[in-house]
């Protein structure tokens, strides 16, 4: 039976968006589905950038290092780059403009920058090597690419030649110099802005599937309004129930994030970045995760909480100085992208009395929205990703044809929303393969729903790999393991591990007469491939990969043995 958070969740959810409320519900019809969409969200983002911006005007936005910038301060800047994007760099309404670079103010001014030109901003996974980097710009027909020194180099190291004009950034300087290569020193006064709506191009993102190169998920700007004001919602609905409670102080601190995670990546995009404009939440950078570097952030800039993988929170837990650091702004460690060992949640509610834990799924795809669990409820439920994420998402769990199953039985998981991305460019049949006929996107994980709706993964239909939060294809890895002339079969595989959750393994068998060991094979694929893609361990087979009856080498049985050996070698 439902919990009484669930209950009171759920009052309060109804309260926010009934009629006449601040987040009142109407409809969008897609898939020939009304689908319910917030009425009160802007229609496209520059809209929201600019409400929110003047509302929150002085207070401080983005810090990253000694540099600070507020509200008003991040939106002057983007709006004179949106402008310099259309003067200096003839940019046009759905233009595809990557960016390249790791987390830096810069970032977050040029992806406003570009949606507020009409360009499409086009985040391009900054851990990419070269060869990637290019296969990703040129794969959505990239105009623009706004990349940082290291990614530039990247792709002048692979000789890049594509379609898209490189603009390289020194995003190490204060915000001024760092885009002073796309403001140029024209006059911006004569520039008028397109009017954006929701129907317009927004974001591409790319994931990683079953079918190895990645896939560039696009997005309107209504799915990505509406998939962040769903985020907004539910943070008003806890805000309705903390002043219920009385847990509210008057003089607490400005919200805080500490963002842990790429803005490349949906989690960083949206729940973090995107959601801090409407409600006046600080964004505090750190240009890589380590725990010492986190606690004293946390400490020196009142850090109420923050999103990652959950290995994150297990080490800001577990390290052996937390108690020298004061940590008593934390109102909440969430965690995504990977599952969260049961033991740890219980441990981190004990830990951190007034910062409980927290879980969500959600994919690219859907614009990070799908499901959460939190406070009382994960601890009752901590193998679960909670409830499907209202007021705007929907879930199934469908069989193979796209029926429903019983409740309680096994099948893919399927979000509906008018969150949903649009489609992957220029690939029509991927589309069709993950959407059923009435607006489902099917997300390749295997899961149940328990009487109470709350969702369980169990498996996953996708030969993927998630590697703390990253999603790495099988058969892409082993496409680069059979670059190398010597290798005649591979196999990867998913290897458990308790921080990331997974890592990478791979079996080999040579061709006869051909050697090379496993440091060698390692540094061949590390000149070709993401360093998160790299296998963790190699295992060489003398013989032939076993084979099933349709000659497909048999990836179960060599999983389990190699599974074992690797788990069997941690315990030793």
């Amino acid at each position: 039976m439902p919990s009484e958070l669930d209950i009171r969740l759920a009052k309060a959810t109804e309260m926010l968006t009934g009629e006449g409320a601040p987040m009142a519900l109407t409809h969008h019809k897609a898939y020939g589905v009304d689908l319910p969409m917030v009425a009160t969200a802007p229609p496209a983002l520059p809209h929201y950038f600019a409400y929110f911006c003047m509302q929150h005007g002085d207070t401080p936005f983005i810090v990253d290092g000694e540099e600070r910038l507020s509200f008003a301060q991040t939106y002057s800047a983007a709006d004179r780059v949106a402008k310099a994007l259309i003067k200096n760099h003839n940019v046009q309404r759905g233009d595809r403009i990557g960016i390249a670079m790791r987390n830096a103010p810069s970032w977050i001014v040029l992806y406003m920058g570009v949606l507020m030109a009409g360009g499409c901003a086009t985040l391009l996974n900054g851990w990419w090597q070269g060869s990637e980097l290019a296969e990703g710009i040129d794969a959505v027909g990239a105009t623009l690419v706004l990349a940082d020194a290291q990614r530039a180099a990247r792709l002048a190291d692979v000789g890049y030649s594509g379609g898209a004009h490189i603009v390289g950034l020194d995003i190490s300087a204060e915000l001024e110099k760092a885009l002073a290569p796309v403001l140029g020193d024209a006059d911006l006064s004569d520039v008028t802005l397109p009017e954006m709506t929701g129907d317009d191009l927004a974001t591409i993102l790319f994931t990683s599937g079953s079918t190895g190169q990645s896939k560039g998920a696009f997005s309107t700007h209504r799915a990505v309004v509406q998939g962040t004001f769903n985020y907004i919602a539910q943070a008003l609905v806890v805000l309705q129930l903390a002043t219920e409670d009385g847990t509210i102080s008057a003089d607490r601190p400005q919200h805080a994030t500490l963002l842990s995670v790429p803005l490349f990546h949906v989690t960083g995009e949206v729940p973090v970045m995107l959601v801090s404009f409407a409600i006046g939440r600080k964004i505090v950078m750190m240009p890589k995760w380590n725990v010492v570097t986190a606690m004293e952030l946390i400490q020196k800039e009142k850090i109420t909480n923050f999103t990652g993988v959950p290995l994150m929170s297990f080490e800001l837990m577990s390290h052996p100085d937390r108690h020298k650091y004061d940590l008593s702004t934390l109102q909440g460690l969430s965690g995504g992208g990977a599952p969260r060992p049961v033991e740890h949640v219980k441990r981190i509610a004990e830990e951190f009395p007034t910062a409980p834990p927290a879980l969500g799924y959600g994919l690219t795809e859907t614009n990070g929205i799908g499901a959460g669990n939190f406070s009382t409820n994960y601890l009752e439920k901590p193998n679960s990703t909670g409830l499907p994420s209202k007021p705007l998402v929907d879930m199934a769990i469908l069989d193979d044809a796209g029926k429903p199953v019983p409740q309680g039985e096994r099948g893919e998981v399927s979000i509906r929303s008018v969150a949903l991305f649009s489609g992957y460019w220029n690939r029509p049949d991927a589309t069709a393969d993950c959407m059923t006929e009435d607006g489902y996107f099917r997300t390749g994980d295997i899961g149940y729903l328990d009487p109470d709706g709350y969702l369980f993964i169990v498996d996953r239909k996708k030969d993927i790999i998630i590697r703390g939060g990253e999603n790495i294809s099988c058969q892409e890895l082993e496409a680069a393991i059979y670059e190398h002339s010597a290798v005649a079969e591979a196999c990867v595989f998913g290897l458990p591990d308790e921080r990331l959750g997974e890592l990478p393994g791979a079996v080999v068998y040579l061709h006869p007469g051909q050697s090379i060991d496993e440091a060698g094979l390692i540094a061949f694929l590390k000149e070709r491939i993401a360093g998160f893609k790299v296998p963790e361990k190699i295992w060489f087979e003398a013989d032939n990969l076993p084979r099933l009856g349709t000659e497909k080498i048999d990836k179960v049985s060599l999983r389990a043995k190699y599974r074992a050996a690797w788990q069997e070698a941690a315990r030793a």
